[in-house]
């Protein structure tokens, strides 16, 4: 019997290795063949390995995961994965398309891969008009309302933080740091959480674990190896800019 392969697609390498490990646990003859950061490596990678399914993150760079689907329904089985958002939950089963909810496991995933178990003798569902209606729907949503405040649990306090009151996240192991003026405070929420709910035009991903407020940046210079590097305001910290987003700051 043929080995039934997978590809995952989402920007975040941690949420990648996560769902992997989840799919391993879940479903351990299922082979991941390949992992696509965006919409557009998604569909060159299916290309190449012909997966018998790929695993969709929602929001991604460039190509989105409905947007990449489009192009992939009629050649593997499509899983979207998402974080939680009332409103795709309800496009999704409205149009009786498989997702999985960040972080992915549980009933939810082993119910998933019973459901592609069962399909994998058959051809991929003709999806396109649900996915077509779930663009249309996206496209005349309401405009986002940004994220205002950062709750973080300090002691046996629950600490609001104005997220005009940061000056940069960062990525910490299974944390995401919030530094202040005031200091540092640990929260749970995903640096890709955050990127997806903060107001774009305030805070800027410089690196994959990093999200600084735009105000904040005091200065950028080149380190001896030629580097970019953020000097934010009020502060001792020096932050990397990574390499693919050095179009941040085009005059450097």
């Amino acid at each position: 019997m043929k080995t039934p392969t997978a590809i995952i697609a989402d920007d975040e390498e941690p949420m990648r290795q996560l769902l992997r490990a989840r799919l391993h646990e879940a479903w351990p003859q299922l082979q991941i063949v390949a992992e696509a950061a965006n919409g557009v490596e998604a569909i060159a990678l299916t290309g190449l390995h012909q997966p018998d399914i790929v695993f969709l993150d929602i929001r991604m760079p460039g190509l989105s995961g409905i947007e990449a689907a489009r192009m992939l329904f009629n050649r593997c089985h499509i899983v979207f994965v998402t974080a939680y958002d009332q409103y795709a939950i309800e496009a999704f089963e409205q149009g009786a398309l498989d997702y999985l909810l960040k972080p992915a496991g549980g009933e939810r995933l082993k119910t998933t891969c019973e459901r592609l178990q069962a399909r994998l003798g058959r051809s991929p569902d003709n999806i396109e008009r649900q996915l077509t209606q779930l663009l249309a729907h996206t496209a005349q949503r309401k405009p986002q309302e940004f994220l205002k405040w950062i709750q973080a649990q300090v002691g046996t306090s629950l600490r609001m933080i104005s997220t005009r009151e940061v000056l940069f996240f960062r990525a910490d192991e299974k944390y995401t740091r919030v530094q202040t003026l005031e200091g540092e405070v640990l929260i749970r929420k995903t640096l890709k959480e955050l990127e997806d709910e903060l107001d774009p035009k305030e805070f800027w991903r410089i690196h994959r674990s990093t999200l600084v407020r735009v105000d904040a940046i005091a200065e950028v210079k080149r380190d001896l190896r030629g580097r970019q590097m953020v000097r934010v305001r009020n502060s001792d910290e020096e932050l990397e800019v990574s390499r693919g987003n050095t179009h941040l700051f085009q005059q450097m």
